[in-house]
């Protein structure tokens, strides 16, 4: 399986799902977003890593190569909140 598809297959057995308009997965029950280019940039193994990672606060959590500005972070949120 390539690399890119093995990825793909971990997203999908945690639970994330796609947001085309945004470009990011996400994950509403571990209140997660993961953008593309971090997926293309990390391994198999680092990605499987932050999945297990429990998210321990009642917000959101990014997973971004540049950290989003605090505005999109809130939008994101909303349109997550309201599902």
């Amino acid at each position: 399986m390539k690399t890119l598809d093995m990825k793909q297959h971990i997203l999908d057995d945690a639970g994330f799902a796609y947001s085309f308009d945004r470009q990011v997965y996400f994950n509403r029950k571990g209140r997660k977003v993961v953008s593309v280019e971090f997926v293309q940039d990390r391994d198999e193994e680092e990605l499987e890593r932050l999945i297990r990672d429990g998210n321990f606060g009642s917000g959101w959590k990014f997973y971004f190569n540049s950290e989003p500005p605090e505005s999109v972070k809130r939008e994101i949120e909303a349109e997550l909140d309201r599902g």
